[in-house]
């Protein structure tokens, strides 16, 4: 079931980065966008 999950996580990654959409991840503890086209965020 994990490897199902991971294929499907994927492929949702491989799909969103083609189109040219950004991602949230979870990055040291914290979500994290990714992409280029990700919202800039106030540090």
């Amino acid at each position: 079931m994990l490897k199902a999950l991971q294929a499907a996580v994927a492929n949702s990654l491989e799909k969103k980065q083609k189109l040219g959409q950004y991602a949230v991840i979870w990055q040291n503890g914290r979500p994290a966008q990714t992409g280029g086209d990700a919202p800039k965020t106030a540090s």
